[in-house]
Protein backbone atom coordinates (compact mmCIF):
# COMPACT_ATOMS: atom_id res chain seq x y z
CA UNK A 1 0.00 0.00 0.00
CA UNK A 2 1.46 3.33 -1.24
CA UNK A 3 1.69 6.17 1.05
CA UNK A 4 -0.19 9.46 -0.19
CA UNK A 5 1.71 11.89 -1.61
CA UNK A 6 0.79 14.80 0.27
CA UNK A 7 1.85 12.77 3.34
CA UNK A 8 5.19 12.34 1.54
CA UNK A 9 5.56 16.06 0.93
CA UNK A 10 5.46 16.45 4.67
CA UNK A 11 7.57 14.21 5.90
CA UNK A 12 11.39 14.66 6.16
CA UNK A 13 13.70 12.14 8.04
CA UNK A 14 14.44 12.73 12.32
CA UNK A 15 18.40 12.57 12.35
CA UNK A 16 18.82 14.88 8.77
CA UNK A 17 15.90 16.54 7.79
CA UNK A 18 16.26 15.17 4.29
CA UNK A 19 13.14 13.79 1.97
CA UNK A 20 11.87 10.42 2.17
CA UNK A 21 11.80 8.04 -0.73
CA UNK A 22 8.67 5.76 -0.27
CA UNK A 23 9.42 2.37 -0.81
CA UNK A 24 5.74 0.89 1.02
CA UNK A 25 5.49 -1.08 -2.09
CA UNK A 26 7.92 -3.34 -1.48
CA UNK A 27 7.73 -6.77 0.12
CA UNK A 28 9.37 -5.02 3.53
CA UNK A 29 7.84 -1.14 3.52
CA UNK A 30 10.18 1.46 4.32
CA UNK A 31 10.51 5.00 3.78
CA UNK A 32 14.27 5.84 3.30
CA UNK A 33 16.12 8.86 3.53
CA UNK A 34 17.52 10.68 0.73
CA UNK A 35 20.35 12.79 2.08
CA UNK A 36 24.06 12.23 1.98
CA UNK A 37 25.63 10.10 4.67
CA UNK A 38 22.07 9.35 6.37
CA UNK A 39 20.61 6.80 4.18
CA UNK A 40 18.37 5.58 7.41
CA UNK A 41 15.46 3.38 6.13
CA UNK A 42 12.39 3.30 8.39
CA UNK A 43 9.61 0.81 8.35
CA UNK A 44 6.20 0.87 7.84
CA UNK A 45 3.86 -0.75 9.71
CA UNK A 46 0.19 -1.27 8.97
CA UNK A 47 0.31 1.60 6.60
CA UNK A 48 1.76 4.03 9.13
CA UNK A 49 5.70 5.20 8.89
CA UNK A 50 7.26 4.70 12.29
CA UNK A 51 9.46 7.94 11.92
CA UNK A 52 11.93 6.75 15.41
CA UNK A 53 15.41 6.76 14.75
CA UNK A 54 16.17 3.58 16.95
CA UNK A 55 13.11 1.98 15.09
CA UNK A 56 15.72 2.63 11.40
CA UNK A 57 17.51 0.39 9.58
CA UNK A 58 21.21 1.18 8.88
CA UNK A 59 22.57 1.03 5.26
CA UNK A 60 24.34 -1.86 4.35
Amino acid sequence: MALEAGLLEILACPACHSPLDDRSAADSPELVCTGDGCSLAYPVRDGIPVLLVDEARRPA
